[in-house]
């Protein structure tokens, strides 16, 4: 943070410019301790910052100040792959960019058979923290499964699976439904591995029918129609600007 100089930019100006609030609103955040510029705390109106390389947050939610970063959500239907290009001829995900200038790329990746939440941005810092599984940001999808799911099944899941490459266990399971010899499953895990979910389902008697993400880290899918994509709104690109300073230089174990 720079001292109240004529270098930078007012920081109640900074905010508002960010869509936080008015100049004026922003300017009693300010008084009030709510705004903190590198961690600390700021209370003078003449404070100036840096927005290129200063870190705000209001709160202790993240603000992003970098006007040039993208990031929107998609709600991938079955079919895509999950990239920008396929030398397959397969859809893809460029036909989910074309209204946004910015080059944009996937965050992680969804099987062509599965759909749900996708990340689409160009914040490359971002995408490294919620793709890389060392971090621990957790995946939510609900799986349609052949059979009847019992409670001694769900145990199992969160105790873990042996898998060949490694054991597995789910950070939460539950089972949301049983009908007509399938079962609907809700799993919550933080695993990057390819196609898990399905070769979770499997191990257990249960092979997937239908598999959507709903959740990827503070992000939920909501009501957003499937092969539509919408950028995040403020309080959604304040939480994952949060995750990513909280976790960008400290992986979970």
């Amino acid at each position: 943070m720079t001292d109240a100089s004529e270098e930078g930019v007012r920081l109640q100006k900074v905010l508002a410019n960010a869509g936080v609030a008015s100049r004026r609103v922003s300017e009693e955040m300010i008084v009030a301790g709510r705004v903190r510029v590198n961690g600390v705390v700021v209370t003078e109106l003449g404070s100036r910052i840096h927005p290129d390389t200063d870190l705000v947050d209001v709160d202790g939610t993240a603000i992003q100040l970098d006007a040039s970063k993208r990031y929107v959500i998609l709600n991938k239907p079955t079919g895509v792959v999950s990239s920008m290009s396929d030398d397959r001829g397969r859809p893809d995900l460029r036909r989910y960019t074309k209204d946004w200038d910015e080059r944009l790329f996937n965050v992680g990746r969804l099987d062509a058979d599965t759909s749900g939440l996708l990340v689409l941005t160009n914040d490359g810092d971002l995408a490294h923290v919620l793709a890389h599984p060392s971090f621990g940001v957790t995946k939510v999808y609900i799986a349609k499964v052949e059979g009847q799911v019992l409670p001694q099944t769900i145990q199992r899941l969160l105790k873990g699976v042996d898998l060949e490459d490694g054991r597995i266990a789910a950070d939460k399971a539950r089972l949301l439904d049983a009908s007509r010899g399938e079962s609907l499953v809700e799993l919550t895990l933080h695993s990057g591995k390819n196609r898990i979910v399905r070769r979770l389902m499997a191990e257990v008697g249960h092979p997937v029918v239908e598999l959507v993400r709903r959740q990827f880290g503070p992000l939920h899918l909501g009501t957003l129609p499937v092969g539509k994509a919408r950028e995040l709104t403020t309080v959604e690109r304040g939480a994952l600007l949060t995750l990513s300073r909280r976790d960008g230089d400290t992986p979970a174990e």
